[in-house]
């Protein structure tokens, strides 16, 4: 099965790029406010406090572009960022018979998918991908194969 949203690459620009023109309108105008006009006062923060929430709960969320797909013998993830140089992008390929499980992580502003994979030495390995930007169908699909997975792992280790 494949999983992706890279069909939102166009969205995530977009709103990069409109976070970015309001943070400098809101610097433009705490600067207009401040030593212009001064009508509003110390409530003229707000110009720089508000765009800087949103820019911080939306790089917060995590990486936005999400790939997985699970054919063949090996899964693969790809986790990135819509803008390159903000963060590295993860990228990981291994046999399905070394998933041992998954948890997803469901917080207020983000969502979090760990895997944990069995690695030579019998430990265990966990991986961590940013799956906040994924629609709740995609999400669901995700979990129908990894769960998939991990049942096959389970029947052939019984057998």
């Amino acid at each position: 099965m494949r999983l992706n949203n890279r069909n939102k690459i166009g969205f995530f620009n977009f709103l990069s790029t409109l976070l970015v023109m309001i943070s400098l309108f809101g610097i433009v105008g705490f600067l207009l406010e401040r030593f212009q006009y001064n009508y509003l006062g110390f409530s003229s923060i707000l110009f720089l406090l508000i765009p800087l929430v949103f820019i911080t709960i939306f790089y917060l969320r995590g990486r936005q572009i999400f790939e997985y797909d699970s054919d063949g013998e090996a899964l693969n993830f790809k986790n990135r960022n819509v803008l390159p140089y903000l963060s590295t992008p993860i990228s990981d390929e291994f046999p399905k018979y070394k998933l041992q499980n998954y948890e997803i992580l469901n917080g207020f502003i983000f969502k979090r998918l760990y895997i944990n994979i069995a690695s030579k030495k019998n430990h265990t390995i966990t991986l961590r991908y940013d799956i906040s930007y994924l629609s709740k169908k995609e999400l669901n699909d995700l979990k129908f194969s990894l769960s998939k997975v991990i049942k096959n792992n389970k029947e052939r280790e019984n057998s």
